[in-house]
């Protein structure tokens, strides 16, 4: 086994207390599950600044006060820690908060007690027995649960590289020095817990999709996580399609003239078509949602891969990129129904028999151009909505888990629950111009005899006679129905998840 990873300086420094308890390691006094029960009381922060200061300088190669590459390369060498140069540009770019590509004293404090949190998070999820140690059969179990088969004796193998004192398993002091400066992301159990678009749905399919650990691709559960969201998104868009419906009609009929409000919406929808109208385009809005998802999954994937990536879950700006593309593709192809979802919901009490009858009036009186009224803001719409629903989920997801996780990434339903509400409605609030534009121009062939309009010409006209306020036209409804959404699909999702036999863990 290897003996020495780091040297005394090293071993220690990330404890939350400045005992010198990491020399204890190094000679094979560190075994035991009690890390974190060092005497925090007794311990002061003097003593710590001191030990990370005499780390920053050993690495500080230069002598410059900041660390590039060029010193992490060099120094964590000296030290017996060996990292190749994409791990240390991974390190200095999740310190850099000055972006000047190197990490001045702070900088690299602060990055040093972020990592210690998401290597304890790594830790918990892989000390099965809870026992603060991790032996060969745990490794082997953790493993395979991300779906990489491995024999006891390779295990072993692993643990010989980290284990200092022969005990063959790890503790969380070995854990932590033998992973000290390693960047540590992409943690399949916050990848299992924090699913959003698959869960969410808001009537709008135009998230970034989610990621699925190794062990769901393996074994055939991310079919039954997108049957299940697919169920969830149908039960509660049924149940809030009269707010859609109300949205829809506040977009193409409310002006300065004509002032809609919500009661009286609803009332004149009654009206002229009784209670069962308000839930008229609610068909094909669930019909879509199939063929969409569907596609929308298989393009991501092959987007991954063309991109090239082997990682278990892309970064942010690749998963904006490639859930971008798959949005777009997904929506190009399933697009006519949009089209004829707007349609049914502004149709007039007989004007159609059902779904058919309005495809095929449209196709007659108008062409196949038709289908593809409002293409262009609907294309335009999907990367400010999805990469401010992207952002603002991902920002809320690291915060909660940096400042609350503890034991587990689980952030229980509640904090699930209110980090999707808000980067939904932050993402609809973005792009409701162009989805009110979109909604305008899939409407404007049902008015007999209107000219055409460009999208540039539609937006020039709604700012010159109802100004700003009028490309927010439907916001209330639409707002009203996010909160009922959420809720209603994430309660269905879980129990059809149950229903398909997927395991919560």
């Amino acid at each position: 086994a290897r003996r020495s990873l780091a040297s005394p300086v090293v071993s220690g420094v990330l404890c939350p207390c400045g005992s010198p308890h990491g020399s204890a390691v190094e000679s094979g006094g560190g075994g035991g599950g009690n890390a974190g029960t060092c005497g925090r009381s007794l311990c002061e922060a003097s003593e710590q600044d001191r030990r990370l200061r005499a780390l920053f300088q050993k690495l500080d190669v230069n002598r410059d006060g900041a660390l590039c590459i060029h010193d992490l390369a060099v120094g964590l060498g000296r030290l017996g820690l060996h990292r190749s140069e994409l791990d240390l540009r991974k390190i200095v770019k999740a310190g850099d908060k000055d972006l000047d590509g190197q990490l001045d004293f702070e900088e690299f404090v602060h990055y040093l007690q972020d990592h210690e949190k998401k290597l304890r998070l790594v830790f918990k999820s892989l000390d099965k027995k809870n026992d603060g140690r991790i032996d060969a059969q745990e490794i082997v179990q953790s493993l395979r649960d991300l779906g990489v088969k491995i024999s006891e004796q390779q295990a072993e193998k692993i643990l010989k590289s980290m284990d200092k004192n022969g005990t063959m398993t790890i503790d969380w002091n070995e854990w932590r020095d033998y992973h000290l400066l390693h960047p540590v992301e992409n943690i399949p159990e916050i990848i299992l817990y924090w699913k959003h678009s698959t869960i969410f749905d808001v009537g709008e399919n135009l998230t970034v999709p989610d990621e699925f650990t190794v062990e769901e691709r393996q074994t055939g559960m991310w079919w039954r996580h997108l049957v299940a969201g697919g169920g969830a998104g149908a039960v509660s868009r049924t149940c809030t399609a009269p707010l859609d419906r109300l949205k829809v009609l506040m977009q193409v009929h409310a002006s300065r003239s004509n002032n809609m409000c919500i009661i009286g919406g609803f009332t004149q929808m009654i009206r002229e078509g009784g209670p069962r109208s308000l839930w008229r385009g609610n068909g094909i809005n669930v019909l879509k949602i199939a063929p969409e998802s569907a596609i929308k999954f298989m393009a991501y994937e092959q987007i991954k891969r063309f991109i090239g990536t082997d990682q278990e879950m892309l970064r942010i700006h690749e998963r904006l990129l490639a859930g971008s593309l798959a949005g777009a593709i997904a929506q190009s192809s399933i697009y006519p129904m949009e089209v004829l979802k707007t349609r049914m919901a502004l149709r007039k009490t007989g004007q159609y028999s059902g779904m058919l009858d309005c495809a095929k009036n449209i196709l007659a009186k108008e062409g196949m151009a038709a289908f593809y009224k409002g293409y262009i803001p609907n294309m335009l719409g999907i990367i400010p909505y999805a990469g401010i629903d992207l952002a603002v989920y991902e920002t809320l997801k690291n915060t909660w888990l940096q400042r609350y996780a503890v034991n587990s990434a689980d952030p229980g339903v509640f904090v699930l629950l209110a980090c999707g509400t808000i980067s939904s409605t932050c993402g609809q609030l973005a792009s409701y111009p162009l989805a009110l534009v979109r909604t305008r121009m899939q409407a404007q062939a049902s008015v007999e005899g209107a000219p055409e309009v460009t999208m540039r010409g539609l937006f020039k006209h709604i700012l010159k006679t109802e100004g700003a306020f009028g490309l927010y036209r439907g916001l209330a409804p639409n707002f009203m129905k996010v909160i009922p959404a959420v809720s209603i699909s994430y309660v269905v999702y879980e129990n059809l998840k149950m229903t398909l036999g997927v395991d919560s863990r």
